[in-house]
Order: structure tokens, then sequence, then C-alpha cells
């Protein structure tokens, strides 16, 4: 009979590990569910739920420093931080509505386990690098704490950059304590309309490597464009491609910056702009993936590629796959591809194949986000490792969870 675990507190969590280490039982490790979906599907026979381990504890927003258990919902810590005009920077993405669930379900202790950040991170880096410390517990049964509360605190290894991004199959995290910033007074999104990926690919590149820092360069198609929902875009209506260039800080600070792109990126076609509305609307919709929700049949991928390869890569699956759709984030280095279902071996080689495993030579790894269950258990969801990676990860793994405890199979069979 499979059971629930719930554990209120880190005690109760390490008793449960060690009942599943000594029973040689594996636990599937959930929070709120947001991202259950995520990842190779596994058999677990227990589950452990850590949505009861909830609270913040510790808030120095003079220090710019939060704590809070692993089950927090990240909704409830993004209100306290706005009450104090702060942010998580690195911009968490909510795959909720994607993966077939509810919006602002997500948990820290999730974001923190899988390293999804969004738009922001071209400025402000991922997730891992905002991670300071934590509190957790092995495979082995054993509590520990790792990092601290100030950046510079790593001696030896430094754990929370391994914990993050490890689906949670080396560790329990109990709690996180992560930097937090000053949330931008203003923001304004630049916009070129109407340019194929090629020339939006050089116009992101331009602005990026601009001395007017840029938080964000994004480039939607036209075959995307309405899936948005933003209005002032007229996207839907017209069918006229996105090239976006956030801009944050102060308002003449803005003002100013924006102008200069306006000469700096005007020889490719018509700026206009967005004021701070449109703008959220815009890049929270970049974040979550919306254009594809409302396409549930399809498959997702997740591409990072080098910036400059973006339009490359993803001509290429067109033409192997026709029917995809895509659009370009962080200045094109990262794609949110769409396929259609029924192709998913075809789509997986060429998929690959575009980025260098089998032919090409961009390099970079892909990630299928959102497919059946049956997909995602007869493919390789998370880029293959090279041989000597996949035996590091092996060794990895055995050294923190030897029993197998902690969500077997899901980044890869056998870890």
């Amino acid at each position: 009979m499979k059971t629930h675990l719930k554990p209120t507190d880190a005690d109760q969590t390490l008793e449960a590990v060690r009942w599943a280490i000594s029973e040689e039982t594996p636990l599937e490790l959930v929070g709120n569910g947001s991202k259950r979906a995520l990842g190779r599907p596994f058999q677990a026979t227990h589950t452990l739920d850590l949505s009861g381990l909830t609270g913040v504890t510790l808030y120095e927003p003079e220090e710019l420093v939060l704590s809070a258990r692993a089950g927090t919902p990240l909704a409830e810590l993004e209100a306290l931080l706005a009450e104090n005009r702060q942010q998580f920077a690195f911009e968490p993405t909510d795959f909720g509505p994607l993966l077939g669930g509810e919006a602002g379900r997500q948990t820290i202790g999730g974001v923190v386990s899988c390293n999804l950040a969004g738009p922001r991170r071209v400025k402000a880096g991922a997730v891992r690098d905002h991670f300071l410390g934590c509190q957790a517990v092995s495979g082995r049964g054993e509590a520990f704490k790792a990092g601290g509360r100030v950046v510079k605190n790593v001696t030896g290894y430094d754990l929370p950059k391994l914990v993050a991004g490890a689906y949670g199959t080396l560790t329990v995290l109990t709690e996180v304590t992560l930097k937090v910033l000053p949330a931008p007074e203003d923001t304004r999104t630049v916009l070129i309309r109407g340019l194929e990926d090629t020339d939006a690919i050089r116009v992101m590149a331009l602005a990026l490597q601009s001395p007017y820092e840029v938080a964000g360069a994004a480039h939607v198609p036209a075959s995307l464009a309405g899936g948005l929902g933003v209005e002032e875009l007229g996207a839907k209506e017209s069918g006229v491609a996105a090239t976006a260039i956030r801009l944050e800080g102060f308002g003449p600070s803005i003002e100013y910056r924006a102008g200069k792109l306006r000469d700096l990126l005007g020889g490719f076609g018509t700026v206009d702009f967005l004021d701070r509305e449109p703008s959220l609307a815009f890049w929270a919709a970049l974040r979550d993936v919306k254009p594809f929700v409302s396409q549930p049949e399809r498959l997702v991928w997740r591409l990072s590629v080098p910036p400059a390869d973006g339009a490359r890569v993803v001509a290429d699956i067109k033409r192997r796959l026709p029917g995809s759709d895509a659009y370009f984030d962080w200045g094109g280095g990262l794609v949110w591809l769409a396929v259609d279902p029924g192709a998913e071996a075809a789509g997986q080689h060429a998929v690959r194949g575009a980025i260098g495993l089998g032919g090409g030579s961009s390099g970079g790894h892909a990630t299928l986000i959102r497919a059946p269950d049956t997909v995602r258990a007869s493919s390789d969801v998370f880029h293959p490792q090279p041989a000597p990676l996949a035996a590091l990860s092996a060794r990895v793994k055995e050294t923190l969870d030897p029993k197998r405890i902690f969500n077997p199979g899901r980044l890869y069979a056998g870890v």
C-alpha cells in the first residue's frame, strides 16, 4: 500500500527519510505538485509531501536575505517581498498551467530544486546564483546545513549549487536561504515589429551588448504573438512578430536608455514602446510559456543554445518537423519549441540533432518539458550526458543517496 507522508517540521522529515532508508523503499518528493509532470515518470512506493513545511524563518530586508521552509508557497513570499519593494530577481517560471495545473501553486523548495529562471536571467543569473544556503536531509539519513546567509560563505564543497537543479534526486530540502534584491521602480519594453528570426537575433545581440542595462531580450514570431494575450501588441489581429527589449529602473533612466536604444536599433524597423502594465504582462506570459498553454496536445521542448545559433537551430527543426512553432528568450539562447504529437521518436532526433547530437554543430541541450507519460517514459527527457559526466552524476548520487531513495530515475535511469 502506498503511503502519503506529510511532515510538518525538519525532525519529522528526517524520521520519514530514515524509515524509507531502513525499508529501502523509494520516495517521491513533492511540494504542491506544480511540477509533478516534469521529468521522467518513475515508480515510488511512497510520497513525501513537503507542503507542510511552511513559514518564513528569517527576513532581513536591509540585509537582502530571506529564509523560508521548503514547502512555503512562492506566492506568499513574493507578496511579502513586494511589501518592501523587493523581489526574487531570477524571476521563477510557473509551469502550473503549461503542465495542466493551476497557476501560483509552486513552493520555494520546488523553485530551487528545479533551478528554473525567467527572462531576467540574462541580467540577474539563475536561481542557484541567488541560493545562499539550506537545511536538508541526505539519503544517508543525515540532517545537515550548507552555505549560509551571505554570498561569500563557502568553505569546501558548495552543496547549495549542487542541489539547485537536481530535481529532488540528491537531498530533501527543509529550509532555503535566498538573496533578494530591490524591485525596479518602473519597467518599459522597447519593441520592433515584423522582424524575421535572424534579424531579431541580431537586434537582441546589439541591445544586450550595449551599455544600456537590458533586463530582457526576446523575440516572438507572428504565429505566436497573439497567444501572449497582450492587447497592446496588436499582434492577434495583425499577426506581426515582436522583438522586445526590457528596461528596468528609475523613470528618467529608462527614458534615456529607451531613446538610445531607439537610435541604435531604428535601422531595423519602427521602434515602439510598451508602458509598465503591458510590459509586465508581456514578460510574465513569456516566462510562463503562455503561447503553448492553450495547445495541450503538443509536445513542448526547452532548448538552450548559443544565442547566435538560435535562429539556425529553429530553422533546422522546422525543416525536419513541419508545423513546429518556437519563440526566443535570453537573446536567442533560450528557445521554447512546440511540436505536433505523433512524431515522438522523430521529434527527439530532430530536436537534438539540430543542436549538436547527431550531426549538428551548435552545442547546447534540450529538455522535454511537456509530453504524455508514455512519451516521457520512453524518451530522454533531459539531454543525454557524455559518459564522463554521467559517471560523475552517478558518483554524486551514490554519495548523497546511496539507497536510491529520492525521486529515483526522474533525471536519468539509475540516478
